[in-house]
């Protein structure tokens, strides 16, 4: 059973999918099933994930998160209860999104430490 919204990886050759319509089965990519991100929502090492909301803003961590070719935040995504946007960012960009909306919860993905949620 799926969940709309969960996000899954491939072990394997690196997809990612989120869950848009929640339905049976399970999601299998490369042979195999994919594996759920869990949403984590404390800091566990010195970078910082946790995607804070500032107004229209979302910054990625109370200290930038790096932004290196081998570790960055893939992408950034709001929602405000209606509508939900993802932005996605490239390494030496800043990790910070501005949205059209204040936004109620934010996510973010990070290439080696996986998926975050605002508290």
């Amino acid at each position: 059973m799926t969940n709309q919204e969960e996000v899954y990886k491939c072990e394997i050759c690196g997809n990612i999918v989120e869950v848009l319509h929640e339905a049976g089965g399970q999601l299998v990519c490369c042979g195999q099933s994919m594996k759920l991100q869990k949403e984590n929502t404390v800091e566990a090492s010195k970078e910082k994930h946790i995607p804070i909301i500032k107004g229209k803003k979302v910054l990625v961590g109370e200290i930038a998160h790096p932004m290196e070719e081998g570790h960055y935040i893939e992408w950034i995504e709001a929602t405000d209860g209606k509508q939900t946007i993802r932005i996605f960012l490239k390494p030496k960009q800043k990790p910070e999104a501005e949205f059209c909306f204040k936004p109620k919860s934010a996510r973010t993905y990070c290439n080696l430490h996986g998926l975050w949620k605002s508290r």
